[in-house]
């Protein structure tokens, strides 16, 4: 669902830069008062397994491919504040190293996932479990939900930005997503089930190792067999034609998930992975430790 410099080109993308940044902002900040929070390598090792997990595009029917968001995994295992903080890192990370997503539109793109992903996602999923609805099942529905409603987003900025109409893009971007959104939900609950902690004690500061070998291992043995279909939105954005090829207006060190100078693509791709796992781990170990400074209130 990463949108591309060439899909946005209006007003929409400085506006989504700015509500982006107000809404990482705020997220910050709920992030150092918070009560409960995960240490600083614990962080970064959930956002370096999203990092790697979303690697993995994985075939649904109609000749599509998907994969992970994220966004509810981070939240439901992290909190919500660190979720929207995780995904902020990730999508920042693939749009700056890897040109996965551009730079005008990163803003769009933090909306999309981070803030509505996880923000929302997270929310919902908080509600599905006040309502009694177990952990792991609760996830897995607010994973899909929050799937449904970044889709939508994206949907309401192309109409916005008079790309294609409303009534062409939605229901396309809807149809597709509900089975992405399927994967979406059985990856998180998974994961939920492995990995989130007990809610009691120091229990929210459970060990990252389990995490970062996940994501190095995801990296280096299993990116190269990711699905080579196109992803959701460019599957719309081809049958409706508004997929235009031009050159990113930033262009990453590993472009394209391919590391410098190695010539086997497998290896290649394998490499850049463990490179993205690495550098997006420290990026979200500083970000980690940032949020444990005490601010008065």
């Amino acid at each position: 669902m990463h949108i591309p410099d060439s899909m946005l080109r209006g007003t929409i993308c400085p506006v989504t830069a700015v509500v982006s940044a107000a809404g990482v902002a705020g997220a910050a900040w709920a992030a150092t008062r918070a009560k409960q929070k995960p240490g600083a390598g614990r962080f970064a090792a959930i956002c370096a397994l999203i990092f790697a997990a979303q690697m993995i595009n994985f075939p649904i029917s109609g000749g599509t491919s998907g994969h992970l968001l994220g966004g509810v995994l981070a939240a439901a295992i992290l909190g919500i504040p660190f979720g929207v903080l995780a995904l902020s890192v990730v999508v920042s990370v693939q749009c700056l190293v890897f040109s996965d997503g551009g730079v005008s539109v990163l803003g769009a793109n933090i909306l999309n996932m981070a803030l509505i992903g996880a923000g929302v996602g997270g929310f919902l999923n908080l509600r599905l479990r006040r309502a009694g609805t177990g952990a792991v099942p609760a996830a897995g529905l607010a994973a899909w939900l929050g799937v449904m409603l970044a889709a939508t987003a994206a949907s309401l900025e192309l109409w916005l930005d008079r790309v294609i109409p409303l009534g062409r893009v939605l229901p396309a971007m809807l149809g597709v997503h509900a089975l992405i959104g399927l994967g979406e939900g059985a990856i998180t609950m998974a994961a939920v089930a492995l990995l989130a902690p007990a809610r009691s004690g120091a229990g929210i500061r459970h060990s990252a190792a389990a995490p970062l070998i996940g994501a190095a291992v995801i990296a280096l043995l299993l990116s190269p067999l990711a699905s080579s279909l196109p992803d959701g939105l460019e599957w719309v954005a081809d049958k409706y034609r508004f997929l235009h090829e031009a050159g990113p207006v930033f262009v990453g060190p590993m472009p394209d998930y391919s590391f410098p100078a190695v010539g086997p693509a497998a290896l290649s791709t394998s490499l850049a992975g463990l490179a993205g796992v690495a550098i997006t781990f420290a990026l979200a170990w500083v970000v980690g430790r940032g949020t444990r400074v005490k601010i008065k209130a």
